[in-house]
């Protein structure tokens, strides 16, 4: 059995042959895919594909499956110095915890922070994400810098407004940078450029209504924390007198450029007004687990065919965790209690997490699957484990028994990007060094609080043995 290498991988033009190809309608064998100019310029059968392309030498890879790299439909790129701040931390932690952090940063950390998390998603087998925006001092362009730099596709949020008492004159100006953040990357090849509000109570009515025009003349996505804790929920019916998920549509912000965040707490009603807006949302189970009032109604949702991705949060950078979750979720929250075995057959999820998380993103045309003309953004993943030994249903083994450690290559945009977890072309070992010294300088003198101690100290407290 020949083992690929990054040579083989990076070659433009190149003819792989994978063992198997993860299509739209599932896993085939004897297929390949010609891979040029960042796209994908044929996909069929290895045998006619050779005979079409003679002067392409075919790249066997033996015991690797080639799928379409994962979507992130949410993620805060510019928190990663305090991922393990919200461990055991109750709802609602941004006050305390993600606002002072990202507020202590400055342009070079904010650069190594989103550097970082992006390349804990490329090791965790996405190659697009969908950064929220970001609360840090700075210009949107260095997180953009950040993720292009690391190789990663992303949708850059901009965050247009989060003060409810901005006043109109602030807000037009608001407005203006906004568009401009538009212009800046309407041509770029990693970066797509995005509108972001963090929550729908956070604006003003006619902040909401401005906004989602201005995304909906660009076909830009707008991305907005959309019902996703009681407190927020609450919150919302004291300022407004309706629940997040109404206000957007009584502002008329509700419709199909938007990118509601967690969603967890819906109402029928609610449920309706999605599936009528055509609305996005990205479904964040790990989220909901470690930080969350509950768990969104992802397979009500698919099942009326209501737009979602799925989303980490910047929990962790693991897609293949991530879907095992999102399954996992569904079944404890919803699949029990009605003895529903399947919570959606496994190739629900992994669907969810590429072909219609990029939709969800606004990327659908571009990326998410293999098809011709799409963009190269794929995964080669090592068949030959332990866990796969015999392989019975590869989906619902993607989704309950793969993990990242099988990831042999990323590649975004037809140019390797990782080779087993690391990148060829810069030196991403010097990065982790450095982020792990300057996000403890971050974390030691941002006003960060926390109802629990670490751990450790938690346990020495408790009297726990």
């Amino acid at each position: 059995m020949s083992k690929p290498t990054p040579d083989h991988v990076d070659a433009d033009p190149s003819l792989l042959v994978p063992e198997v190809l993860l299509l739209a309608d599932g896993p085939v064998r004897d297929h390949a895919v010609v891979v040029a100019d960042g796209v994908f310029a044929a996909v069929g059968p290895a045998g006619r594909l050779v005979r079409e392309h003679p002067h392409l030498t075919p790249v066997h890879l033996d015991g690797h499956l080639l799928m379409p790299g994962f979507v992130d439909a949410h993620h805060h790129l510019t928190q990663s110095f305090g991922s393990s701040l919200a461990f055991g931390e109750p709802s609602e932690i941004f006050r305390r915890v993600w606002v002072p952090l990202e507020g202590a940063l400055n342009e070079e950390s904010t650069y190594l922070s989103a550097k970082l998390a992006a390349l804990e998603s490329l090791r965790g087998g996405f190659t697009t994400v969908a950064e929220a925006g970001t609360r840090a001092p700075v210009d949107t362009g260095v997180v953009g810098r950040a993720a292009a730099d690391a190789g990663i596709r992303c949708v850059l949020g901009h965050v247009v407004c989060s003060d409810p008492d901005t006043p109109p004159r602030a807000a037009a100006d608001a407005l203006a940078l906004a568009e401009k953040h538009l212009s800046r990357y309407e041509h770029h090849d990693l970066v797509h450029p995005s509108l972001a509000l963090p929550t729908p109570e956070s604006a003003p009515e006619r902040t909401l209504r401005a906004t989602a025009d201005l995304a909906r003349e660009t076909g830009a996505v707008l991305q907005i924390h959309v019902n996703e804790h009681l407190a927020g929920v609450e919150r919302s019916l004291l300022q407004h007198g309706r629940r997040p998920l109404e206000y957007l549509h009584a502002a008329g912000a509700l419709g199909p450029w938007l990118l509601g965040a967690h969603a967890t707490l819906l109402t029928p009603r609610e449920l309706t007004l999605l599936r009528e807006s055509g609305a996005a949302i990205s479904y964040n189970p790990v989220a909901s687990a470690w930080k969350g009032n509950a768990v969104a109604p992802a397979s009500a949702m698919a099942e009326a065919g209501i737009r979602f991705g799925l989303g980490t949060d910047g929990t962790r950078g693991d897609a293949f965790r991530l879907v095992d979750a999102a399954e996992t979720a569904q079944r404890l929250a919803f699949g029990l209690h009605t003895g529903d075995s399947s919570c959606g057959g496994g190739w629900t999820w992994l669907e969810h997490a590429t072909r219609l998380g990029a939709d969800a993103v606004g990327l659908g045309s571009l990326t998410g699957t293999i098809a011709q003309g799409r963009a190269a953004d794929f995964l080669l993943v090592d068949l030959a484990v332990p866990e796969l030994a015999p392989s019975w249903d590869l989906p619902w083994e993607l989704v309950r028994l793969t993990g990242r450690d099988q990831i042999t290559a990323v590649v975004v945009a037809g140019r390797l990007r990782l080779w087993r977890g690391w990148p060829l072309d810069w030196d991403g070992h010097a990065l982790v060094e450095t982020a792990a010294r300057v996000g403890r300088e971050i974390g030691a003198r941002a006003p960060v609080t926390r109802v629990h101690p670490t751990s450790t100290e938690h346990r020495t407290r408790s009297g726990s043995r």
